[in-house]
């Protein structure tokens, strides 16, 4: 690899420092080099103009559904019963290998092309070894930084994790590759008889981390939570995501263990999660990072995160003190916060703080400049924090680099193959047109649900009924 330096930028190092004005930022091979004014840099360095931008670390999204990118936009309307009864019971089942490659790949050039340098792919559409093989070529065919996180949504997480052909994957792909974390991915529905138990034991044998949907309405919540700490599964790598309707109690326990929560707001606020309990999470210390959850609904960028989680936030802080005929004088959640949260955040909650999320000499190159001349919401850059969290958008990422190599520049992605990717996406959309039938296919994206499938919990391998809500 060359060197590269980003010449002149307003630098957010994201590590404790002031935002550092007219600095430059040298990349040595995969890692920072140096930091500082008008750098001494090697013959040959590639210059990348960064005056009046923003360099900040790569974001991190930790649970986002890329397998479901191809169908962008499609869901817009659901509730959140809409969703699970379309992937859950009727149609996620006819999504072949090719269709979870094609959603990933989309969602992996998105999410570089946004700025986010490192995306867990929360892929629940493994029904077979095959969809999962599929879904790391795609992720290793476009140059960012990945996690799998392996789920199956049907079958019940204590079948597919015994399976020989589970295993035979994990040691043929799962090779300590730093660009390809793994997880397993799956959810605890609440049940005494704790089904998920054996997955649990699946993912301590191997070493890896849990992430699990955690405090959703109607499907998941204090039962679930209670389970894994009861039987010593709640540990520092442990990722809950939402994690909106639950009690104190959880949240406790969370806590207490050294677990995080992904916080996905667009999601919780359209779909019904919960409200976004940043609020909560703040009060119990718990690490939080963002997420954008799926572009079957909202939008692929962490912008939009920040920016909806700071509204949540406030929007909520604002009307408890209204109820109380009180005036907050002063915001608790501050704009530097979110954007910690979109960087750092991600990075702990991945067990990657020591070289990822923040700007520092020797910490992995993975890097974004907000830059563009052609923007008159770009200047004056007066509160840069308060720029990225509510100025910036993703056409603003002028220059990418993961792990040292420049994956987009000139607002342009390198090395990636839209043409071939819109083709491949466009596969899927007339397979999964053909299966439905067009009548089903557009009645899909405003759903009428059937009684019959209105249901306690959305796991079809348990019977168990909670407590949230009854069935019609």
């Amino acid at each position: 690899m060359s060197s590269v330096v980003l010449r002149n930028g307003t630098v957010l190092t994201m590590d404790g420092r002031q935002p550092l004005v007219d600095h430059d930022v040298l990349v040595a091979g995969d890692r920072i080099a140096a930091i500082g004014p008008r750098l001494e840099v090697p013959e040959g360095t590639v210059e990348v103009d960064a005056t009046n931008g923003i360099v900040m670390p790569g974001m991190i999204d930790t649970h986002r559904h890329m397998w479901q990118t191809a169908m962008r936009g499609y869901g817009a309307d659901w509730t959140l019963t809409q969703y699970f009864v379309w992937y859950y019971l009727e149609w996620g089942k006819v999504f072949r290998p090719q269709d979870i490659h094609a959603g990933n790949l989309l969602g992996a050039a998105e999410a570089l092309d946004a700025g986010v340098t490192t995306t867990v792919d929360w892929s629940h559409g493994l029904q077979t070894t095959e969809h999962a093989d599929a879904a790391v070529d795609a992720l290793q065919a476009v140059p960012g930084r990945f996690v799998l996180a392996y789920g199956n949504i049907q079958d019940s997480p204590a079948a597919w994790t015994a399976t020989p052909e589970f295993r035979d994957f994990v040691s043929r792909r799962i090779t300590g590759d730093d660009m390809l974390g793994f997880q397993l991915a799956f959810d605890v529905t609440g049940d005494p008889s704790f089904p998920e138990k054996a997955a649990f034991e699946v993912a301590r044998e191997l070493g890896v981390p849990v992430t699990t949907h955690a405090g959703v309405w109607g499907a998941t919540n204090d039962d679930g939570i209670r389970l894994m700490y009861d039987n010593g599964f709640m540990t520092p790598q442990s990722i809950y995501v939402h994690a909106a309707t639950l009690s104190a109690d959880s949240y406790h326990r969370i806590a207490a263990t050294g677990g995080s929560i992904s916080v996905s707001t667009e999601s919780e606020q359209s779909a019904g999660q919960g409200y976004p309990p940043t609020w909560a999470i703040r009060e119990h210390g718990i690490p939080v990072s963002l997420s954008m959850d799926t572009s079957v609904w909202w939008s692929g960028d962490l912008f939009s995160a920040m920016r909806t989680t700071l509204g949540a936030d406030r929007s909520r802080e604002h009307m408890a003190a209204h109820g109380n005929n009180d005036t907050v004088t002063h915001s608790s959640l501050r704009a530097e916060q979110v954007v910690q949260w979109a960087t750092m955040g991600g990075a702990r909650a991945l067990g990657r703080d020591a070289d990822l999320g923040s700007l520092e000499v020797g910490k992995k190159a993975d890097i974004v400049l907000l830059r563009n001349e052609n923007s008159p919401a770009m200047f004056p850059i007066l509160n840069p924090y308060g720029h990225v969290a509510f100025q910036a958008q993703r056409s603003d990422v002028d220059t990418v680099i993961v792990d040292g190599r420049i994956v987009k520049r000139d607002h342009r992605l390198v090395g990636v193959d839209l043409d071939s990717i819109r083709a491949q996406v466009s596969g899927t959309v007339d397979h999964l047109r053909a299966q439905l039938g067009e009548e089903a296919w557009a009645k899909g994206m405003n759903p009428d649900v059937p009684e019959s499938k209105v249901l306690d919990n959305p796991y079809t391998y348990t019977e168990y009924r909670g407590d949230t809500r009854t069935s019609v």
